[in-house]
């Protein structure tokens, strides 16, 4: 088992080094569902120059982030230049979309107050840039 994460780790860096984008947000490791790693809180996530990354556990392209019903989502544009993005929400439980916008501290924030699955995706970059929010 630990021969196969290292394997996924070192294929998941080979991967990253040819991004030719810098790594952003804070935390270590950790897997999805927001129980990883020790960043910012969960719900607030980067948007960086072609990816989305939690800044409360690391994961990125999916950003995957678990949290309770009635928690503000925030998404900060970091790092991105005059390249635009999008949080464009995806799948049947949906919420409202942000406008897409350039520009370095720009932010877009939703409130989650219905329990579910929550994807979403850059309207720019389509699936290279993706997350989902877990609502519990």
């Amino acid at each position: 088992m630990r021969i196969a994460r290292a394997v996924i780790g070192l294929l998941a860096l080979a991967a990253l080094a040819g991004c030719n984008s810098p790594t952003y947000g804070g935390g270590g490791g950790g897997g999805g569902g927001g129980g990883g790693g020790g960043g910012g809180p969960a719900g607030e996530i980067v948007v960086g120059n072609i990816l989305f990354k939690s800044a409360h556990n690391g994961s990125q392209n999916p950003a995957i982030d678990t949290v309770a019903v009635g928690s503000t989502v925030t998404w900060t544009w970091t790092a991105t230049g005059s390249v635009a993005h999008s949080v464009e929400s995806e799948g049947s439980s949906s919420f409202a979309s942000s406008a897409i916008q350039s520009g370095e501290g720009k932010t877009y924030s939703v409130t989650f107050n219905t329990p579910g699955t929550y994807s979403y995706d850059c309207a720019v970059h389509g699936t290279a840039m993706r997350g989902t929010i877990v609502v519990r």
